[in-house]
């Protein structure tokens, strides 16, 4: 398989580059990290007349009909600040969802910009997202109400909706939740909020097809996985060259560090790791947009070793940075928090992993 982009692809990554460079410097991240929505109206109104907050959406409800492959060459460019605010969780979690539960008129204001969404799926435990939903949705005289807790909810603070997924009758299915309003709670990168959302009998609205969604809902998590391990390549591509640029110019006993036999041998391990994980995301993305047979094994592969690949490298940034790299005024630890993060989000590496062997022992 050819992994190179096209020339439009291409344009896109440039394109990308060079406006988060300009829009989303080191200042502006230190900054929306202590702000409570990580977001100004500025540079949100930026991705909004760049495209990027409607490319997962249809030409006919106002977005520009892009693939995951798209915005992934987009989310790539943005873990590399990495960006802050709500973006991933409204223009590619609940996007995907939206879609995906043919929520037609969710997407229309999704693409502009004008209301943002999110996604509430797991709960307490480990594994399987969908297998640690306890949240019940009931009816209650002519509507319906979910009580539960969602203690990981991105950006549940300040989305304008959020998509509850909860356990009815028919089994896992999809409720929609106007001004969830949750708690913002600490996490371990600043520059993506999470918050709590506890629900007692909220009122909701049910969304997507009858019957179980279970089935739906997997193959959300498997495109937000990927678009995940895109923001993954991206952070660790650039720990990589902020490796390289700083051992390079690190003098120890009259050497460059960079020319010291252990330090080459390591940065050729962090090199064969981001081009790992950068073609494991660019097939699982392509897989998705082309409905290959190979779609949901090639998501559990690219998001379990981008996840892995992404620590390792961020985390041997810092230690080739020395003392410097653990200082608040280096932005390697800005990419450790990101990568480390991103690796628990949505199930984390496990579950990709018991995902990945389910589906090769079905195969066998």
């Amino acid at each position: 398989m050819d992994f190179t982009y096209d020339d439009e692809q291409l344009a896109l990554q440039d394109v990308a580059r060079t406006a988060l460079e300009r829009e989303c410097g080191s200042d502006v991240v230190r900054l929306l990290a202590d702000d409570p929505t990580g977001i100004t109206p500025a540079l949100w109104q930026t991705l909004v007349e760049l495209g990027w907050t409607g490319m997962l959406i249809p030409a006919a409800h106002g977005g520009t009909g892009a693939g995951l492959l798209e915005m992934c060459i987009v989310l790539e460019q943005m873990g590399r600040r990495p960006l802050p605010g709500p973006f991933f969780s409204s223009a590619v979690a609940a996007t995907l969802a939206a879609r995906a539960l043919g929520a037609d008129a969710l997407l229309g204001d999704l693409a502009a910009g004008v209301r943002r969404g999110t996604v509430a799926l797991g709960e307490q435990g480990n594994g399987d997202p969908l297998s640690t939903v306890r949240t019940r949705a009931r009816r209650k005289n002519a509507g319906w109400v979910v009580s539960g807790s969602k203690p990981v909810v991105i950006d549940g603070h300040s989305a304008d909706w959020c998509i509850v997924v909860a356990r009815s009758e028919e089994g896992v299915r999809s409720y929609l939740l106007e001004q969830p309003d949750g708690e913002l709670v600490p996490s371990l990168d600043p520059t993506r909020k999470l918050a709590r959302l506890v629900l007692d009998e909220a009122p909701v609205v049910p969304l997507g097809p009858g019957g179980n969604q279970s089935a739906l809902w997997r193959r959300i998590q498997d495109d937000i996985a990927v678009a995940l391990a895109a923001e993954i390549v991206g952070a660790a591509d650039r720990a990589l060259g902020e490796a390289i640029a700083y051992t390079s110019e690190r003098i120890v006993f009259d050497r460059p560090v960079a020319t010291y036999q252990t330090v080459r041998h390591r940065l050729v391990e962090m090199f064969q790791q981001v081009e790992m994980a950068r073609a494991g995301m660019q097939f699982a993305s392509w897989a998705s947009d082309t409905e290959s047979p190979e779609r949901a094994q090639s998501a559990a592969m690219a998001a379990s070793y981008a996840a892995e690949a992404g620590v390792r490298v961020t985390g041997d940034d810092i230690q080739l940075h020395g003392g410097v790299g653990f200082t608040w005024a280096n932005d390697a630890h800005f990419l450790f928090k990101r990568v480390k993060q991103n690796e628990v989000l949505f199930g984390g590496i496990s579950q990709e992993r018991h995902r990945l062997a389910a589906l090769l022992i079905e195969t066998a």
